[in-house]
């Protein structure tokens, strides 16, 4: 069994907004064999067709230009390319809270694409991480902070974010 590791980035404002009202910028993943060693990635920007201009608060949380979003496929083209990458095989997809899992089915609605039956085995790793340590949910970057991991590359970045992520579901799926 492969465990899907991902994180999204999608439009967003200084103050908050309907997750309808959001789009899919980025879509970062890693995928961790049985054995919880990582594989390979998934790493592409998704251009939104709603809200094309990011604020500028998006462009500064999550450094992605709007030049790379410009040049994008939309999210009709990406995201069956990221169902491809995960494949036919048994997989769990795994995410940093429930935010991903639910955009994602948002998108999918948005642009008429089908919800796979298989994004639903889900597992949000900051609720098994609260529940593992006794904690209140908390952000990866705390969550990598309590456990002594380094927080590597650029933060609300899908892809450098996702290897975060799978560095602490390592962990929480080992048991250790």
């Amino acid at each position: 069994m492969d465990y899907i590791i991902f994180d999204l980035e999608a439009t967003c404002w200084e103050h908050r907004v309907p997750m309808d009202d959001m789009e899919i910028i980025e879509i970062g993943a890693v995928r961790l064999g049985a054995d919880l060693l990582p594989r390979d990635e998934f790493s592409f920007f998704v251009r939104p067709v709603v809200n094309t201009l990011l604020s500028e608060f998006c462009r500064n949380l999550t450094s992605i230009r709007q030049e790379e979003v410009d040049k994008a496929e939309d999210y009709k083209k990406v995201f069956p390319k990221f169902v491809e990458w995960i494949g036919p095989g048994p997989a769990t997809l795994c995410s940093w809270g429930a935010y991903d899992i639910k955009q994602t089915a948002i998108d999918c609605a948005r642009h008429s694409l089908p919800f796979p039956e298989s994004f639903k085995n889900h597992i949000n790793l900051k609720t098994v991480f609260a529940e593992r340590y006794g904690i209140k949910p908390c952000g990866m970057s705390k969550a990598l902070e309590k456990l002594g991991l380094p927080l590597d590359g650029t933060h609300h970045r899908g892809i450098d974010d996702a290897r975060n992520i799978a560095k602490i579901a390592q962990l929480l799926i080992s048991g250790s």
